[in-house]
């Protein structure tokens, strides 16, 4: 896939949505779509839509609107989907079970690989098909697996300690749901942070103010 320079982060972040919102479409039946249809929907203006799916060549005819299926795979295929990234979870407690046995890594471009903790008693359990390892094997194991990507779902001093030692593997790419930065101790890696407390918190603003409003 060629790499596209200078697309805002705001517009990449669109792209997830755009695909599920599509793929909910396709599943309905739908079989092509205006920007201003999916707009409604979306609650974004069709001009945006527009100017966000130009910005990797643009899709469609004016006055006809979009085939839905195509414009799902088109999305796909500039999301990486099928890329099949080799994958490693870190943190098999409550959290990273929940995230292994949920997340459908392989519909969204990875594989996830291989699980480790360092808690014995977890060690030799199994999440989806896949034995929890000790965290003394990782070393083993990404030798003999080149691995693309790690998840964490470490608490902050556990990736504290554990960043030197993934990062010498050679993972530089990161689904970081500990709240360790990692971008500012590796200036070259690729991390994607996921804060379930931003969200939250997020949320409790947008109440708060919808009922003062009231």
């Amino acid at each position: 896939m060629p790499k596209r320079e200078n697309i805002s982060m705001s517009v990449i972040r669109r792209l997830p949505r755009y695909y599920r919102f599509l793929s909910e479409l396709k599943d309905s039946g739908v079989v092509r779509i205006s920007s201003r249809e999916l707009s409604q929907k979306m609650g974004l203006t069709a001009s945006q839509i527009r100017q966000d799916l130009n910005c990797f060549g643009g899709f469609g005819q004016q006055g006809y609107g979009y085939i839905v299926e195509q414009l799902q795979l088109e999305i796909g295929n500039i999301l990486g989907l099928s890329s099949s990234y080799r994958s490693i979870l870190i943190g098999a407690g409550n959290l990273g079970r929940a995230v292994a046995t949920h997340m459908s890594f392989e519909a969204r471009g990875f594989t996830l690989c291989a699980i480790f903790d360092k808690n014995p008693a977890l060690i030799g359990e199994n999440i989806r098909g896949i034995t929890i390892q000790s965290i003394t094997e990782l070393e083993h194991f990404c030798k003999d697996c080149k691995i693309d990507m790690a998840v964490l779902c470490v608490p902050q001093d556990s990736v504290a300690e554990l960043a030197d030692r993934i990062y010498s593997l050679g993972i530089k790419n990161y689904w970081n749901f500990s709240h360790f930065d990692l971008a500012s101790k590796f200036p070259d890696v690729v991390v994607e942070n996921v804060h379930l407390s931003d969200s939250l918190m997020t949320l409790c603003y947008r109440i708060t103010n919808s009922q003062s409003s009231i």
